[in-house]
């Protein structure tokens, strides 16, 4: 049961980062911190310009290699815990900048999935 639970959200989250940073990070969303109307204001929202592609690169890679955790098991516990970490920052980004709590949600909801998909490849 939790093979099947970790498989499904392995390919929710995965899809979900590449979908966020690939097609809509031009977009404006009611989660983006403070103002921003799209990605790179946001990063520039949390002073963090400077890192927006290499943050990019990161977040897609762990996502495209959480996407091939389903089918290479051996991937899920870094790829899964690489997003953990990178939604951990981002909640707390939110909390910094004083954003509201339901902009930190989706965040936290993948970092939860993550600490589950990470909890599932305990034998």
């Amino acid at each position: 049961m939790l093979t099947k639970i970790s498989k499904a959200l392995s390919a929710i989250v995965g899809l979900t980062v590449i979908n966020v940073w690939i097609f809509r990070s031009g977009k404006s969303t009611s989660y983006r911190g403070g103002n921003a109307s799209n990605l790179m204001e946001e990063f520039e929202v949390y002073g963090l310009g400077d890192f927006f592609l290499t943050i990019g690169i990161i977040k897609v890679s762990l996502a495209v290699l959480l996407l091939l955790s389903i089918y290479f098991n051996k991937l899920k516990l870094i790829s899964s815990l690489g997003i953990a970490i990178m939604m951990l920052v981002a909640v707390y980004m939110h909390f910094k900048v004083g954003d509201e709590l339901i902009k930190s949600m989706p965040a936290s909801v993948m970092l939860v999935s993550c600490l589950i998909i990470a909890y599932s490849t305990k034998k």
